[in-house]
């Protein structure tokens, strides 16, 4: 038997680690030219992952139109009298802008974890196995949405908050949530086509919901941008209606959908629809419950800023919990190359 060296067991040990791969000129140049490929082919995320990064977009998409909100709602907008900087003189807010510079360029600076957000669901979309096309189609919608609604308030900021701005920067941000909403949905299900699981009248109903839900959004702004706040101390142009009236034009909106949604949840019921649309359903009809308390009683006391808040937010909720009505009327089965779900959608399967 060969004899070794007793110095050869104490100075070699065994590899406790794999090598690092080295990174070429090549894998550089790759990597500069799409990223996006470089990063999808060294990494597959979890089916739950993809999943969570979308749900996480959705999120900020909604804090961002809440903080928005408070900005208003505290007399911020102005905080930074301009844009992309927030003096002529400085990039940052000064401690001479007090308060309201903070909360208006803390606002700013929220939108820049925004971006992180929807480009984190962008990466996880894109380095998915099998590669989802139209999952990665939405995340891209979303980051050129963040990037015009990036504009659109810098606008704001530069004309005054003209209010038919500041309504088309909220209308913009309802367009987010919508597409945030719609692939947190798709990460769920397949990308084989469409099925519906109710009737074609039951289908033309809830787009009717869904087209009143919108016009309930719209009119909302309009009682925003004719309302007391204005965002700012100083005078700001207000819309040039009667606010009582736009008000309860959109109070009688507000009316038209609950009862839409309380007579889908009866129709659903009496043809005994799968559970999926009735929970959704329901879950719409307690939103709007929640959100009708907060409108009266903000109506009633004067609007006061912390109301006015949580029906901004209510209202972001409301819109999700439509879209996912919408989307809960038909199903996507999963149908990868070859018509075989692969480990990606059995494992999503198994944890739906």
């Amino acid at each position: 038997m060969p004899r070794t060296d007793p110095r050869e067991s104490v100075h070699k040990r065994p590899p406790t680690m794999d090598g690092v791969p080295n990174v070429t000129r090549a894998d550089a140049a790759a990597a500069v030219r799409n990223p996006l490929a470089f990063i999808a082919a060294r990494w597959t995320p979890d089916p739950r992952t993809v999943r969570r990064a979308a749900l996480v977009a959705l999120i900020m998409s909604v804090v961002i139109v809440v903080t928005g909100g408070a900005v208003r709602l505290t007399g911020s907008g102005l905080g930074c009298p301009t844009w992309p900087k927030c003096t002529d003189d400085s990039l940052t807010n000064t401690s001479e802008m007090g308060v309201h510079g903070a909360i208006e360029f803390g606002n700013r600076m929220l939108a820049y974890v925004l971006c992180a957000a929807v480009g984190w669901a962008i990466i996880a979309a894109r380095s998915q196995k099998p590669f989802r096309r139209s999952l990665t189609r939405l995340g891209w919608a979303q980051f050129w949405i963040v990037m015009g609604n990036a504009i659109l308030g810098g606008i704001v900021v530069l004309v005054g908050l003209n209010p038919y701005t500041v309504a088309a920067h909220f209308l913009l941000s309802s367009a987010l949530i919508a597409v945030a909403t719609v692939m947190w949905q798709r990460t769920r299900e397949g990308d084989a086509a469409p099925r519906p699981l109710v009737g074609k009248p039951v289908q033309q109903m809830v787009w009717v919901l869904t087209v009143v839900s919108v016009l309930l959004i719209a009119v909302g702004t309009v009682v925003t941008g004719s309302g007391p706040h204005a965002g700012d101390s100083s005078e700001v142009e207000r819309m040039p209606v009667d606010w009582e009236t736009v008000s309860k034009a959109h109070a009688v909106l507000a009316w038209i959908v609950v009862t839409l949604t309380f007579a889908l949840w009866f129709v659903l019921k009496a043809v005994d629809a799968p559970k999926g649309p009735l929970a959704r359903t329901r879950d719409l009809f307690l939103v709007l419950l929640a959100q009708g308390v907060i409108g009266y009683v903000q109506y009633f006391t004067d609007l006061p800023e912390v109301l006015v808040g949580l029906h901004m937010l209510g209202s972001c909720l409301v819109w999700i919990a439509v879209l996912r009505v919408l989307l809960a009327v038909r199903e996507r089965a999963w149908e990868p190359a070859g018509g075989v779900p692969g480990p990606a959608a059995e494992a999503t399967l198994s944890r739906a």
